[in-house]
């Protein structure tokens, strides 16, 4: 026979968030405490309750003494862990990323607060971080190097709410500074918080914080840690034991006490935005964190995006750049070689390497040094795509319009799609009418070959793809690397090949994310050392990479997309679903003031609704651009949130995706 459950004997009403992921059903929900849960029962802890007849978890929001329900509660199932892994600063940012966002909150839940793993909680957390292991002061003279910078620095440590764009100087061990400042804040009693893209970032930042602290002053937060061990170190930094902490994209919900300084690096790099809905950008929250808690913020890397540059030019953090004496100084000579088939036909190393004597001749005095020459390329693989040999426009296919490619067998293989796998023997160009191809992007393999062709005896390195090589000893090699996969080293030459498959790419970013990979690649050239951009001198990405004016590219980057309205100088919505869910959605849509709708259209080539979706049933996908003055962009976030509210109230069932400036429109 069961004991009746009585009442807590004060505030017997918690009203707790359900993680259903619903847009109608993200509110509170109020259940009676009993007396037994009474003690555990705190705002931030997890709970199970009985909703729609079955058990979801849940998040006490609050505890009151009454309630506005009408009729009887429900008791509160149980409590999960006496934990407190929601508290309230998480909680302001988690609904300010939902309205910004027109998110669900437990979708943002989701990404803020690891599962649970029992085993975990027994560890030891309490212990300070001071008592961890021993503590070296760090070396930050480093940051002498850029305007200001030292008053950056005692800024930052004084606690300040001091925000920085960090042009990264060329050759500047950007691991190593920012180890510096993060663990000095640490040292003085805040606490540091640092996201960057990936592994091969968080182990450069993990190797430059281990000059000065222990391991086990270090956590980090990646995507390659188990369930027990992410939710281990998450209680460790909930707790105030980890002080120092550095991770990949959910890291910047890390709820580190005392936080002072927030980092974000390369912020234009695609990981850095959850490919989950709500579709956010680390970037996003931790400026949002900034503001509210009044933290300094570093947004660093060797380009720069639009969206930080309008942060500095509406005066919300300002630059943090070496002066232009110091870049001269440390910058490699770069100059352009043109990557045009006329310059190539002209030069007898053409048919070998398509390398013209500029760049040969780099690469034979990095060698003649002693020093190893890197060659980025586009793409991994094995002449993936083709153009017209006379004119150079891109060869499509006549059915799909998607690229031809060569596949396996080499040269001879016939001409075939990519997309939709047919072949074509007979391909005319339809701007010239040449039947005459020509490979654009000849792949990380192939280079590799022809460069060995041309300098017989070299050690030829690849790296890209699967396999990625970390790092090179510095000796004459040849080094063969996709964008984003060159081994760390110090190279004497760097040649940038087939520049035009970034540069000519349908992409809102294409000219900014080439800027950002050439920029990445050429800081790994000593001084001294050389850079050939095998590209149109004329162009402006190519003068801002000699001039090494990154700021200015972004600044000219910015210019541009406010002249035709796109994001970051608007806010711009992408909606993405079948015909009749976009007509629906069109309906429910309260458009904020000055704001539009473009489209609908076609999605853009390779992209497609998450899940499974019959477009036989449901008809092909479309998208509408919902586009609003960047001082609209909450009630832009609000209108989508409401539009979707009633959308589900509706019971609609074709899929619907909402993007709030994604970072690509098409």
């Amino acid at each position: 026979m069961s004991t009746a459950r009585v009442p807590a004997p004060e505030v017997p009403v918690a009203r707790v968030l359900p993680l259903l992921g619903l847009p109608h059903l993200d509110r509170l929900f109020d259940y009676r405490v009993d007396s037994k849960q009474h003690e555990a029962v705190q705002p931030g802890v997890r709970v199970r309750v009985r909703f729609s007849g079955r058990l979801v978890d849940a998040l006490v929001i609050s505890r009151s003494s009454h309630t506005e329900h009408q009729g009887e509660l429900a008791w509160l199932e149980r409590v999960i862990s006496p934990e407190v892994v929601y508290p309230l600063r998480t909680r302001e940012l988690v609904e300010a990323l939902a309205e910004r966002y027109a998110g669900v909150r437990s979708d943002l839940i989701r990404a803020a607060i690891p599962a649970r793993h029992a085993g975990a909680e027994s560890a030891d957390t309490s212990t300070p971080w001071e008592e961890l292991g021993t503590v070296s002061e760090p070396d930050l003279s480093q940051w002498s190097s850029y305007a200001y910078g030292e008053s950056f620095v005692d800024a930052v440590l004084s606690g300040a709410k001091a925000r920085a764009a960090w042009q990264i100087a060329p050759g500047d061990d950007w691991a190593r500074a920012l180890a510096a400042l993060a663990i000095k804040t640490v040292i003085d009693g805040g606490g540091a918080l640092i996201v960057v893209p990936d592994q091969r970032d968080v182990d450069a930042l993990e190797a430059a914080c281990k000059e000065w602290v222990s391991a086990k002053q270090i956590t980090v937060l990646g995507a390659s840690l188990g369930p027990q061990a992410r939710y281990r170190r998450f209680l460790s930094v909930l707790h105030g034991q980890g002080r120092l902490v550095i991770g990949t994209r959910s890291a910047a919900f890390a709820p580190v006490a005392k936080l002072r300084l927030a980092v974000i690096v390369h912020d234009g790099d695609d990981s850095l935005a959850e490919p989950r809905a709500p579709y956010v950008h680390a970037r996003e929250v931790l400026t949002m964190r900034s503001a509210k808690e009044q933290c300094a913020l570093v947004v660093a890397g060797h380009s720069r995006t639009a969206e930080t540059q309008l942060l500095v030019a509406r005066g919300w953090m300002h630059n943090l750049v070496a002066p232009r004496e110091v870049i001269r100084t440390r910058m490699p000579h770069v100059f352009a070689a043109g990557d045009s088939d006329f310059a190539l036909e002209r030069d007898p190393r053409a048919g070998v390497a398509r390398l013209p004597s500029a760049a040969f001749a780099a690469v034979r005095k990095a060698f003649g040094r002693g020093e190893p020459a890197l060659v980025q390329v586009p793409r991994t693989g094995y002449v993936p795509t083709l153009a017209c040999g006379s004119c150079g426009s891109p060869a499509r296919c006549r059915h799909c319009n998607g690229p031809l490619g060569l596949p396996t067998g080499g040269d001879a293989a016939v001409p075939t799609c990519r997309w939709c796998g047919r072949p074509d023997s007979r391909h005319r160009c339809g701007e010239c009418g040449s039947v005459k191809l020509r490979a654009v992007v000849l792949g990380a393999g192939r280079t590799a070959e022809e460069l060995g062709r041309a300098f017989p005896g070299v050690k030829i390195v690849t790296s890209g793809g699967a396999h990625i090589v970390t790092a090179i000893e510095e000796t004459p090699q040849l080094v063969v690397a996709t964008p984003g996969a060159e081994p760390r080293g110090r190279y004497g030459a760097l040649i940038l090949l087939d520049t035009w498959a970034l540069l000519g790419r349908q992409d809102l970013r294409a000219t900014e994310e080439t800027l950002a990979r050439w920029a990445a690649a050429a800081t790994l050239v000593k001084r001294g050392g050389e850079v050939v951009v095998m590209a149109d001198p004329g162009l402006a990405v190519v003068q801002a990479l000699i001039r090494w004016d990154m700021v200015g590219a972004a600044a000219l980057e910015l210019e541009q997309r406010a002249e035709v309205g796109f994001p970051p100088a608007v806010r711009m919505a992408a909606v993405d679903g079948p015909a009749q869910a976009i007509d629906q959605f069109i309906e429910l849509l309260e458009i904020p003031e000055g704001g539009e709708i473009l489209g609908p259209v076609d999605l853009p080539p390779g992209v497609k609704l998450p899940g499974e979706y019959d477009e036989q049933v449901s008809g092909p996908v479309q998208r509408i651009l919902v586009r609003v003055p960047v001082t609209a962009g909450l009630s832009l976030g609000r209108a989508l949130r409401a539009a979707q509210v009633a959308r589900a109230t509706r019971k609609e069932l074709l899929p619907l995706r909402v993007q709030v400036d994604p970072l690509h429109i098409g």
